[in-house]
């Protein structure tokens, strides 16, 4: 990695993290290209403002899970392909119960080019600090269905609530919300608005530059 990114965990002291995509435990069911390691990276403005939330999500009981933040493109293009295979039904049920693969990109819940590969968008959710449980937020990460849309109907009160949290901390410190994923939050002022890195987690970078923007 370059001198503007770090493993977040080695700059946010407490953080938590479950790297999904360097895991089975995820929408293709299957460690995703460019995840060599399960830890979570980010540019180092990214890691400042979340040590900001940390703090103040502290302030209220919580802890910061993450499950996302740097993400390579040709783990996006990973993506692109998965969708384009047969349905094989393994992770359709807890992840996309109510689209078809290809759905994921015309309803905006996987993006062919994303914000998460300019290093300073994150998936995270909260957890109670004196159990170490995580909070409920009335579905998982990646459940690609309007439950998940901030305003979402049919989630209870308290599930509400830790969404309400979650997002007055992160906007609290710097962050902006995405509509259809209570979990995605990108960090304003992004010191790489336009770039789009393929480094592998764990490896040197390489630059991919484009223009868009997508999730």
């Amino acid at each position: 990695m370059n001198e503007h990114f770090a493993f977040v965990d080695e700059l946010v002291p407490g953080i938590r993290w479950d790297a999904k995509y360097a895991t089975w435990d995820n929408f293709t069911g299957k460690p995703v290209d460019g995840y060599l390691a399960n830890r979570i990276v980010g540019t180092t403005a990214l890691c400042a403002a979340l040590e900001e939330a940390r703090d103040k999500a502290g302030s209220l009981g919580f802890g910061l899970l993450l499950w996302d933040g740097y993400r390579p493109q040709r783990a996006v293009d990973c993506f692109v392909r998965w969708s384009r295979q047969p349905e094989d039904g393994r992770t359709k049920s807890r992840h996309y119960p109510n689209i078809d693969r290809p759905d994921m990109f015309e309803r905006g819940y996987v993006a062919a080019l994303s914000g998460h590969s300019r290093g300073s968008t994150v998936d995270l959710t909260l957890f109670h600090l004196d159990t170490g449980e995580l909070a409920s937020m009335g579905g998982g990460h990646d459940l690609m269905d309007p439950a998940s849309h901030h305003g979402a109907t049919g989630i209870d009160q308290a599930e509400r609530r830790n969404r309400e949290r979650l997002r007055s901390v992160m906007e609290d410190c710097g962050f902006r919300s995405y509509d259809c994923e209570w979990w995605h939050y990108t960090l304003k002022g992004e010191p790489y608005p336009d770039t789009y890195f393929d480094f592998p987690i764990g490896r040197p970078p390489c630059v991919l530059t484009r223009r868009h923007s997508g999730r």
